[in-house]
């Protein structure tokens, strides 16, 4: 996707003076680097300390190490995928290709290469994420609980392929902060897991290469911070990375400095990038996930090396923790808020472990869990070696007031969840359109609301899909059609600038928030309106009343008239049988089939539509590159300036 001189423009226009300043800053730093590159300082006598107590690997679970060793054995035979693309090429891979296009990235000066630019390079992401390294660590953990000396042989020359083809500064995996700060990460786990292997030390701390490498990465974080309206979840990914590296390899001169900026940039940044109730800013939960579990690894290799954490990391890591286990639906899935691109801070894990359960179960280890916490059964191999390393939080934090019960209204987040039995779950969207000036990860999704029934997406939140390379597809997965709320007058309710900018946010407020049914039979309701259509408001009610097991929804605009389109998108395993304007929805669970009656708006006319393409339309994506048919109702029709359209969802027994 190439940029135009008019998005550059409007970018500009969202930055402040100190951050126009420091990208001045770093531009003349780019170029002075081009033809300045040191000399990594010569250290002798490196040694690495930060490893796993004694009993770490014995206690985790069996069934967590052999779904570990599954994994490691897929990834020894060369295979993975990655955002829909299966690779057969992990043997010996190509650090440069996208087996998506089959392109290859071009060489040279890191700066140089147009990264966004998919007919050029590829798609970026899909080259980015194997040089993660995070498949190594799955292969590191795969020998710390079997002693094969296969995984570690692979992983060892798998490093010194990615070390001699991507020199310093020279090409595509030297551009991104979050790319430099996950791959420290990746090593220092690679080098703790890989402790007890015989060529460890010759990999890491006595291999010159190695130690010129990690000087570099950090050299390159310290210089390069994400700044600004760009300091969301990528300077959390840059100063975990730091500090870990810092930490555990600790052999430089500039490490104290190192350890101590990333440090304050860790602390001050999880303030910023998370609300006082425990939400991340951006709105956006796969976000809210990488940053716990970023902030969790970082606090562990603080923690390794004796390094004093500031109480308010913990306390921050501590409400994201509350905060994630009280939003979970009985299945324990957060809410699918806008974007999502599968980043994971740390992977040490095989197919089929639940990333949030796991988490669930760190932060029970490290925390402690409350009574009204959901309960966690699956097993993780994460849990126990985090846990192993990271403080437990009585014995480092401050006496903090946990929820005595679970909220269910998240006043700054503008988050409403809505439960009724049978496990019916309604996440309802009355907060800010993202975080920073641009909204990076936002949705114009004002007012949507997303309702599952025992885990089941019924009313769904599409999803993401992709970021480059397909501009037609990032704008519909983005769009207020989009979403299950109301388009008017054919516009979003706020205005894209480009694929990771929103040059005009929509405002909402909410009006009711009162998610508790109270007796028996009693009814949760929530109330709010935005201002993004300008000449019109936009008002929402939805009302979750727990007798009769329904759902109703009602739609006010108010100002000027215009032509109105209401979506209700659907879950990719509810099927729709549409007359006029009722639907009936089925869909099965656990071997049993469950059903639910839709009454739509009879004011407005009404299609389903499935699996489009030109425009896009009736689409569900499950994960980053993946998408699948999925049924969108829309209704169209017109606001006289005073309308109201009701939508009843009924569920059965």
């Amino acid at each position: 996707m190439t940029m135009s001189a008019g998005w550059y423009l409007r970018r500009l226009s969202r930055m402040g003076p100190q951050e126009v300043g420091g990208r001045v800053g770093d531009t003349v730093r780019r170029r002075r680097w081009r033809s300045a590159l040191p000399d990594a300082p010569d250290v002798t006598g490196a040694r690495f300390t930060a490893v796993l107590p004694a009993g770490t690997i014995a206690a985790v679970p069996p069934d967590a190490a052999k779904r570990l060793v599954a994994e490691a054995d897929r990834l020894m035979a060369g295979h993975a995928e990655y955002f829909g693309v299966h690779r057969d090429d992990l043997t010996d891979p190509d650090w440069w290709y996208d087996p998506k296009t089959g392109r290859r990235a071009p060489w040279g000066y890191a700066f140089d290469v147009p990264y966004r630019k998919e007919e050029t390079v590829g798609d970026i992401k899909q080259i980015w994420e194997l040089s993660r390294h995070q498949y190594l660590t799955v292969l590191a953990a795969a020998y710390a609980v079997t002693g094969d000396d296969r995984y570690a042989e692979r992983v060892a020359k798998h490093l010194r392929l990615w070390w001699a083809a991507n020199a310093p500064l020279r090409g595509v995996h030297w551009i991104s902060g979050i790319e430099l700060g996950i791959r420290l990460l990746s090593w220092v786990w690679i080098r703790r897991l890989l402790d007890g292997w015989p060529g460890a030390a010759a990999l890491f701390e006595d291999n010159p290469v190695a130690r010129k490498q990690i000087w570099h990465h950090q050299r390159w974080l310290a210089a390069f911070p994400s700044r600004g309206s760009s300091a969301n979840n990528h300077i959390i990914a840059e100063a975990a990375g730091q500090l870990a590296a810092a930490c555990a390899f600790a052999w430089f001169p500039s490490s104290a400095g190192w350890r101590a900026d990333a440090m304050r940039s860790l602390d001050r940044h999880l303030r910023s990038n998370t609300f006082g109730s425990g939400l991340n800013r951006e709105l956006a939960t796969e976000y809210h996930g990488l940053v716990l579990e970023l902030g969790l690894a970082a606090v562990a290799e603080a923690d390794a090396a004796g390094l004093p954490v500031p109480a308010t990391v913990r306390l921050v890591l501590l409400r994201m923790t509350d905060a994630l286990a009280a939003v979970v639906d009985g299945r324990l899935r957060p809410p699918r808020q806008g974007d999502a691109d599968d980043g994971h801070g740390l992977i040490v894990d095989g197919a089929g472990t639940d990333r949030w359960a796991s988490l669930l179960a760190t932060g029970g280890a490290v925390f402690g869990r409350l009574d009204w916490w959901p309960e966690v059964t699956g097993t993780d191999v994460r849990t126990p070696l985090l846990a192993a390393l990271v403080r437990p939080y009585a014995s480092t934090g401050p006496a903090v007031t946990r929820p005595a019960r679970r909220p269910a209204h998240f006043a700054d987040a503008g988050m409403t969840i809505l439960r009724g039995p049978g496990e019916i779950w309604c996440r309802c969207d009355g907060g800010p359109h993202g975080f920073l000036s641009i909204a990076a990860h936002a949705h114009a999704d004002a007012l949507s609301v997303e309702v599952r029934h025992d885990g089941v997406d019924v009313l769904a939140d599409p999803g993401t899909f992709c970021y480059h390379g397909q501009p037609e597809w990032r704008q519909y997965f983005r769009s207020t059609l989009g979403h299950n709320t109301l388009q008017w007058d054919g516009g979003d309710q706020s205005v894209s600038g480009g694929p990771f900018l929103w040059t005009r946010h929509a405002r909402t407020r909410v009006l009711v928030a009162d998610p508790s049914p109270g007796p028996a039979g009693g009814t949760a309701r929530w109330c709010a309106e935005h201002d993004g259509y300008q000449r019109s408001v936009h008002r929402r009610r939805v009302e979750l009343t727990a007798a009769s097991r329904e759902l109703r929804v009602v739609d006010e605009v108010r100002g000027a008239p215009g032509a109105v389109r209401l979506a209700f998108h659907l879950g990719p395993a509810v099927s729709a049988d549409l007359t006029g304007n009722r639907a009936l929805l089925t869909w099965t669970r656990d071997g049993e089939d469950r059903s639910a009656v839709l009454d739509l708006p009879g004011e407005l006319s009404w299609r389903a539509h499935r699996g489009e393409n030109h425009p896009p339309l009736g689409w569900y994506s499950a994960g980053f590159g993946r998408k699948e048919p999925a049924t969108t109702l829309v209704g169209t029709g017109h606001a006289d300036g005073v309308s109201g359209f009701t939508t009843v969802l009924g569920f059965s027994g």
